[in-house]
């Protein structure tokens, strides 16, 4: 806990200027330094003689014991101290924008980022945030058109996403002192729907594989996120680097996109060898692959494929998960591959297996109403 304690330093003419010294320093938000002195623009005269000089001292200590108490104060209930007014003034929208910048390629941080601007404009405050404003885009996303798509709304699962970024850079706002209340916390997300997640079979993914790709780097990248359940972004930065060991025992250290967390990836040589040949150590994999490709060339692969499905790229780490579980690895450790904090995220796709199974049940069928069939 910071402690602040008044003192004074001799400025000549027999004066005293008032300053108040905390310590533990406090961090300058604006210069990043550690800051101990605080000046009060406040002095006493060393021996004072007239009633004047009496009558002046008093006052000012007076007053600078009153501001040392409030500080002391502020700091003890993390009510941000002396920087509370640059923090509350600084802009909420530039901070979002920088949250989302960590993540490069991450369309849900950009489009999050997007609409928060459509909707405050391109500044606003700390200080004008508060549950009203935050209740307020949340009917805003879910009333709002898509943009490019003047007569279709936010998909209410795409609007949820938004939001949820949204609440977690208030988390951080929060944890950073910008604002006094936890936001992020007080107010609910938005509830997704439950969808279809988009899969392909063990012989549509071979399909797959044996089918032409106008584009090379798509068809890798694809087959990659269905041998290994890796995302789209994490896949676009991956490097050659993030690839170590020796034959048959290689492994990905990566750090997820989505989550900035460090993950450790076995995957096996088969999984290597479509990514031959070997670049440099600083390199990326997929060197050129945008997402704009991913949307221009997949539709073509899968028509090639004879597979007449809505299916995105995201849908081939769907694949992973759902040919991982069928296969009968256990659900914690596709969990695990698939960099989920919690097995419940995984548990979705328990359902997918359940369906499956009760189609591989109805497979076989006796005629039962044949004369002899049970006798």
């Amino acid at each position: 806990m910071a402690k602040v304690t008044l003192r004074h330093k001799p400025i000549g003419k027999g004066r005293k200027s008032l300053y108040l010294d905390i310590y533990p320093p406090i961090q300058s938000e604006t210069t990043g330094k550690l800051l101990r002195k605080f000046y009060l623009k406040l002095y006493i005269y060393n021996r004072p003689k007239s009633e004047f000089e009496k009558l002046h001292n008093k006052k000012t200590a007076s007053l600078a014991q009153h501001i040392r108490a409030q500080r002391q104060i502020d700091l003890d209930n993390a009510d941000y101290g002396f920087l509370i007014k640059t923090k509350l003034n600084a802009d909420f929208v530039e901070f979002f924008q920088k949250e989302a910048d960590k993540r490069p390629g991450s369309m849900h941080w950009s489009m999050a980022v997007t609409y928060f601007k459509k909707f405050v404009g391109k500044v606003f405050l700390f200080k004008h945030l508060n549950e009203t404003l935050c209740e307020a885009y949340k009917n805003y996303l879910l009333s709002s058109p898509a943009l490019g798509r003047s007569k279709r709304k936010i998909q209410k699962n795409t609007a949820s996403t938004y939001f949820s970024r949204f609440k977690s850079v208030l988390k951080k706002a929060y944890r950073n002192r910008y604002i006094s209340a936890d936001l992020g916390n007080a107010i609910y997300n938005i509830k997704i729907n439950d969808t279809h997640r988009p899969y392909l079979f063990r012989d549509e993914l071979q399909k797959m594989a044996n089918s032409e790709c106008s584009s090379p780097l798509v068809k890798k990248a694809g087959l990659f996120s269905a041998l290994t359940g890796l995302r789209f972004c994490d896949i676009e930065n991956l490097k050659w680097g993030d690839i170590q060991g020796t034959s048959g025992n290689y492994y990905i250290l990566y750090k997820q996109n989505k989550t900035g967390k460090a993950e450790y990836y076995p995957i096996s040589d088969d999984t290597l060898s479509l990514l031959n040949p070997h670049g440099e150590y600083d390199a990326k994999i997929f060197e050129g692959l945008t997402y704009s490709d991913v949307i221009k060339f997949l539709p073509e692969w899968l028509k090639n494929a004879g597979i007449k499905k809505h299916f995105t790229f995201h849908g081939f780490r769907h694949t992973f998960a759902t040919l991982q579980l069928t296969s009968g690895t256990h659900i914690y450790t596709v969990s695990k591959l698939l960099g989920h904090k919690d097995v419940k995220t995984t548990e979705v796709y328990l359902r997918i297996v359940d369906e499956l199974t009760k189609v591989a049940s109805e497979k076989i069928k006796l005629d039962l109403n044949s004369k002899n069939s049970l006798n």
